[in-house]
């Protein structure tokens, strides 16, 4: 079973005539990490609303077709049942972080399950060890950076074990070596926790090399979806008014070999010494 499927899925929010989402056609499946990307207005944010059930039942308009979370569809499971299996982290983080201090936000979720203060304390700090914030969790979240309000967000929705991980543009306010971090800190987390990261990324130079998938959209519309390799070899990624990746852009420009497209520095550099570039 698919961890989320939209069947044909349509949506345009109340009060406007034009749809957010067209004829949406998607199955996530388990342990992928999944790069979404578009065009500004393409859709990314909408499509993160379905997964979650904040559309329709947040964010209330038309919609035809359906989306299911495990088999669940969204429109009649109650938001809460859904964050058990989906947890999303909004761009800016620090709305999302609401006690006191660390400790007590990692601790408000699971307390409100009726989990055991004996498992809370274990879950705490696993969390706490894999994302590197053991030496925040005495401060209040407006006392945190960016980078460490974005680590603290991710450590509390990874608390509650679900199944899928999305990220709405989370390096959109950081500098590029803390939004390095952070990408590489999720992928630690893909791998060691077998979950599924779906990141919503203008950025693409921070995580091409890392991620399994690729989801184009534009317009509404999911333009493909597939593998990093057969993503970045199609014409349609090379016609999306997207900020392309260095190394692919370089690749273009000296004509080598546009059938494969390196994804990595390593490759990039492995190649061209095959081809005898320098």
């Amino acid at each position: 079973m698919s961890l989320v499927k939209f069947h044909n899925f349509y949506f345009r929010y109340k009060g406007n005539e034009i749809y957010a989402l067209n004829d949406i056609k998607l199955s996530i499946e388990g342990d992928r990490f999944i790069l979404l990307a578009g065009e500004t207005g393409s859709g990314k944010t909408s499509l993160i609303r379905c997964m979650n059930g904040l559309i329709p039942q947040f964010y209330t308009g038309h919609y035809k077709g359906m989306v299911e979370v495990k088999g669940r569809e969204t429109t009649s499971t109650p938001i809460a049942a859904l964050s058990s299996e989906v947890g999303v982290v909004f761009q800016n983080p620090e709305n999302q972080l609401i006690t006191m201090n660390v400790e007590y936000e990692l601790a408000f979720g699971l307390e409100n399950l009726g989990i055991s203060p004996k498992l809370i304390k274990e879950r705490i700090q696993e969390v706490v060890e894999l994302t590197e914030i053991k030496n925040l969790l005495s401060k209040a979240p407006f006392e945190l950076s960016g980078g460490e309000q974005q680590r603290v967000a991710i450590a509390s929705i990874l608390i509650l074990e679900p199944k899928l991980i999305i990220l709405d543009e989370p390096t959109a306010s950081l500098d590029p070596l803390y939004a390095q971090k952070i990408i590489n800190l999720l992928k630690k987390i893909q791998e060691e926790k077998k979950v599924t990261i779906i990141i919503s990324e203008h950025r693409l130079d921070l995580l091409i090399s890392l991620v399994d998938e690729i989801i184009l959209m534009k317009e509404g519309r999911i333009l493909i979806h597939d593998s990093t390799e057969k993503v970045l070899e199609s014409e349609i990624f090379d016609n999306l008014n997207i900020n392309k990746p260095v190394i692919y852009s370089i690749f273009k420009q000296l004509d080598l070999d546009q059938k494969s497209i390196p994804v990595s520095l390593e490759q990039a550099l492995k190649r061209c010494a095959q081809k005898n570039v320098k």
